[in-house]
């Protein structure tokens, strides 16, 4: 995603191990059963189809062609995303059961395009620090919903920021662009508050340098929409967990009660809404 630009993955190619992932999923989406299908014609009105009208008695699936595009792409590039095979089965599964449905990514990269046919027929937005960068993913994949966002931290502030957590402003669930915590993004675009995200995959901004603006924010923003929506529970993922920042940032305001996995460097959290206890405490 946005630390792919600078770094160069040390594990082998995934190009065909991603394409027959996605290849397996349009098999599946496609073989699915459709429950708002017609119910099969009667004994009487079978033995009526005739030679003039078999034609119209069935029809082609066409396959969408933002997913015709996402098969192509990984076909024929020769890059691949940062995320393993196994890291990226993760979510996956995840997609498996819920799409189509809401899916927030901090993070715009070569995997990008994957995301959003796993999440086919819902919202995939992406969120992404470079503009630059995004202007060269719009030209590859122009059917990807991308916003550019700006931060105001440096990975040299985390140990500082780490302390937040201790502050109740930074504790208390409500309104994001009201918050008075200083981790909360509250520049962020529109799209950002008014869904409520049934998915979001923290694998951004740059966190690698110390003055990169580091995934403090993201992440702690991403545990506080997950405990404001409405109802229900979102899945939260981080990436890049063997890293200081994401690993301490994502046990303390993610909270290790709410770890439901860990595959590699990539952690998965099952966050509930605290919008139906007011007596729920910020980690269980």
């Amino acid at each position: 995603m946005a630390t792919m630009k600078a770094k160069v993955p040390n594990y082998l190619n995934l190009k065909f191990l991603l394409l027959g992932f996605v290849l397996l999923f349009l098999l599946l989406l496609l073989l699915r059963p459709n429950s708002s299908s017609p119910a099969p014609p009667s004994t009487t009105e079978s033995s009526q189809i005739s030679p003039s009208n078999v034609g119209t008695a069935t029809s082609c699936t066409k396959l969408p062609q933002s997913l015709a595009n996402t098969i192509i792409h990984y076909a024929t590039s020769n890059t691949t995303p940062q995320q393993t095979f196994e890291e990226i089965s993760v979510t996956a599964r995840v997609l498996e059961k819920k799409a189509p449905c809401n899916l927030l990514v901090f993070g715009l990269g070569h995997d990008s395009a994957m995301w959003s046919a796993l999440n086919h027929g819902g919202r995939t937005v992406f969120l992404e620090e470079d503009e630059s960068w995004m202007e060269i993913v719009r030209q590859k994949s122009p059917m990807l919903e991308s916003h550019h966002v700006t931060y105001d931290t440096k990975v040299t502030q985390a140990d500082d920021l780490l302390e937040l957590r201790r502050k109740p402003e930074c504790t208390a669930v409500g309104d994001m662009k009201f918050s008075k915590c200083h981790l909360a993004l509250k520049r962020m675009p529109s799209v950002f508050f008014e869904v409520e995200w049934d998915l979001i995959m923290v694998d951004a901004p740059t966190g690698w340098i110390p003055e990169a603006p580091g995934r403090m924010g993201a992440i702690y923003t991403a545990g506080m929409a997950a405990r404001a929506r409405s109802e229900g529970e979102t899945d939260v993922f981080v990436h890049d967990v063997d890293r200081v920042v994401e690993d301490k940032f994502s046990k303390t305001f993610l909270c290790e009660g709410y770890l439901k996995e860990q595959q590699g460097r990539l952690r998965h959290f099952i966050i509930p809404s605290h919008r139906t206890g007011s007596d729920m405490p910020f980690c269980p």
